[in-house]
């Protein structure tokens, strides 16, 4: 006897672990069902790479964005790098999370694709991101030094991504945006300056 699977079901079944009724979820061809299945296996810890893959080229942009948030937390997310690259051309509500996901994982191969983003994406949370994701990786100064021209969020996330480089060129660029015209962007300057005195000292 067959039922209609409710999304309720398939949220408790990451509780309870019925994973006969998540499989079922995942092959359901609507694609909340799908979403959902996919943080139920993570939750039970039974989310396997190849489901994950698959996920990450479903048709649904709901599914792939889901399966972006889950990428950085398996057990070997670099395997799945390239792929998560390819979602950096996604809608933006995916290619922001990509991005967000290859900061995390920390894998270089990443980053000339990050810098693109962060310099032509049309979106500025998606610059946004790229620009954190290019400090996480401890690379692209140029590109981030760049962003400080951009919008005032956009301006505020590269001040912070900044925290890793030092120099000349660094210490110069958060002495302008002590001054720059969003309190902010000002605030995270004064803090990366206070930071990077203290180790200076210590």
């Amino acid at each position: 006897m067959s039922f209609t699977l409710r999304p309720a079901d398939v949220v408790m079944a990451g509780h309870t672990g019925e994973m006969a009724l998540l499989e079922r979820a995942f092959a359901s061809t609507d694609p909340a069902l799908r979403a959902l299945a996919l943080g139920s296996f993570h939750r039970q810890e039974t989310l396997e790479f190849d489901r994950l893959h698959a996920a990450l080229r479903d048709p649904a942009p709901r599914v792939r964005r889901r399966a972006v948030e889950l990428s950085y937390r398996i057990v070997d997310p670099a395997a799945l790098v390239a792929t998560l690259i390819e979602r950096l051309h996604d809608d933006p509500e995916i290619a922001e999370v990509a991005a967000f996901a290859l900061g995390e994982i920390g894998d270089k191969s990443a980053a000339a694709e990050l810098e693109t983003m962060a310099v032509d994406h049309e979106d500025a949370l998606c610059r946004e991101a790229a620009v954190a994701a290019l400090g996480a990786l401890h690379t692209g100064l140029d590109t981030i030094l760049k962003a400080l021209d951009d919008k005032a969020t956009v301006r505020r996330r590269a001040v912070i991504a900044l925290a890793p480089f030092d120099g000349p060129r660094v210490d110069q660029a958060l002495t302008a945006a002590l001054e720059d015209r969003d309190w902010q962007v000002r605030q995270a300057a004064e803090d990366q300056l206070e930071i990077s005195g203290e180790n200076d000292s210590s």
